[in-house]
């Protein structure tokens, strides 16, 4: 019986890939009996930052590991798609559909015994998959520490979200960038300048909320404005805005590709919001991760002016994420080199989002299901993107390691120079996805030869809005 311990992305990937392979396993996950700071329900797979996996489109890195995963057979691509929620080129979900889908594919599986349970310590014998997550326990961190002989942390952050019937409707309009996806996909909270300018003031002015003890076991709190190892991809706004003036107008608040119907003029920033949930009940500020306290939320974000009167339903959060120095400690596999019959996946392991976690739980299940059939490990082409991420965080050569997440740089670039980046990444794309289709036999799923996937579609392409 193979341990699985962790019921997040990739915990529940790793589960269903064994069961697809008919391996029994048991998957542990400690919630709800004991819950993190950063989830809010018992659900597997809970989404706790973004309610968005990315891009669609095969030219994207995000649409390209998607397209992958789906010739995989992702439980995470398939549920996706039935809970998704219009987010113009980008795949996003009704996070709490989406977290109940899977609960209940994984509940209803036969081969898969879920066990609610906090795991302490890493199995002593056995095969087992450690997808723990970055909010790890305290006490699995530490025997994961021990084994491995200490870990990384950095901080990862949380948008907040609103209730839609708060927001000013009158000062806020809907609009895709450039018309891309549907007219309704987004909802644009327009700035003039004198606006914008007197709230990126109060934003770098604002008091930052501490980050708890919680967030580095043994360790005090940090002091107001602490800002410790903040990865790049999720960046608090605030931190955002004292890298420079305009900073964020550059950033996630850029006007670009959108005209404001009341002025007919582009505006001089915009807040753009998405919806959290299928009824539209709700909308998350995009790229609008964190940490100030929840007070500051209110009076910095009320300066916007679509959002003076919002009713915030989930205020921005801050919270520990932890990664283990994969290149000394893991195989390309994601099978651990100091111990036989253990592996990590997940964002533990230094690959960075949701489908990146995903993939790596696809890729840790069914490796270890082939090492108990007897069989080598499944070693991915590095022109596939799944591939590239697994060589990535198992290269010794990198000498200060940092998590990534999927991006066309990590890739071989094409045999002939394409000097059109669109086209170039298109072509990157393609290649990837027939080189997964290949090293899985020319197969789908299924089982049948591998047909176009859904992001190889013409009409998938769409841009990507964030």
């Amino acid at each position: 019986m193979v341990r699985v311990i962790g019921g997040g992305f990739a915990g529940a990937e790793a589960a269903w890939q064994l069961a697809r392979a008919g391996i029994p396993c048991v998957l542990s996950e400690m919630r709800p009996a004991r819950q993190t700071p950063a989830h809010k329900t018992g659900n597997l797979a809970e989404l706790v930052c973004s309610n968005s996996f990315k891009a669609q489109r095969l030219g994207s890195a995000a649409g390209t590991l998607k397209a992958e995963m789906e010739l995989l057979g992702s439980l995470c691509v398939e549920t996706a798609q039935r809970t998704r929620v219009p987010a113009g080129g980008a795949l996003a979900v009704d996070r709490e559909a989406f977290s109940r889908e899977i609960t209940r594919r994984v509940e209803a599986e036969p081969l898969i015994e879920l066990v609610r349970e906090e795991v302490t310590r890493i199995p002593e014998d056995g095969m087992a998959i450690i997808a723990a997550g970055p909010l790890a326990s305290d006490a699995l961190a530490a025997d994961i520490q021990r084994l491995c002989g200490g870990g990384l942390h950095f901080y990862d952050a949380a948008a907040p979200i609103v209730a839609a019937e708060s927001i000013d409707m009158r000062r806020a309009f809907f609009s895709s960038r450039y018309d891309r996806g549907g007219e309704d996909d987004y909802l644009n909270c327009p700035m003039n300048k004198e606006q914008y300018e007197a709230f990126e003031a109060a934003l770098l002015s604002a008091e930052r909320a501490y980050i708890h003890a919680f967030d580095v076991p043994g360790a005090p709190a940090k002091p107001a404005g602490f800002v410790g190892w903040v990865y790049e991809g999720c960046m608090p706004i605030e931190v955002l805005a004292s890298r420079g003036k305009d900073a964020i107008r550059f950033g996630p608040m850029k006007p670009v590709g959108l005209r404001d119907p009341n002025t007919g003029r582009r505006p001089w920033a915009v807040l753009q919001l998405r919806r959290e949930n299928t009824q539209g009940s709700l909308y998350n500020l995009v790229g609008f991760q964190t940490n100030l306290k929840f007070g500051e939320q209110r009076r910095v974000f009320g300066m916007i002016p679509a959002l003076a009167h919002a009713e915030f339903a989930r205020y921005g959060v801050m919270h520990r994420n932890t990664f283990l120095d994969s290149p000394r400690i893991l195989n390309e596999d994601f099978s651990c080199k100091l111990r036989e019959g253990l592996c990590f996946a997940g964002q533990i392991t230094g690959v960075e989002g949701y489908m990146e976690s995903a993939a790596s739980g696809i890729l840790a299940g069914r490796n270890l299901a082939r090492a108990l059939q007897g069989l080598p490990p499944l070693k991915l082409p590095p022109v596939t993107m799944l591939g590239a991420l697994s060589r990535y965080i198992s290269d010794q050569s990198i000498k200060d390691f940092q998590p990534m997440g999927a991006n066309f740089g990590i890739l071989p670039g094409p045999v002939e120079r394409i000097r059109d980046k669109k086209a170039r990444y298109e072509a990157l794309g393609e290649r990837a996805v027939g080189a997964m289709a290949g090293a899985l036999g020319g197969a789908s799923p299924g089982g049948k030869n591998a047909a176009p996937t859904a992001f190889s579609q013409p009409q998938a392409r769409l841009t990507h809005i964030l």
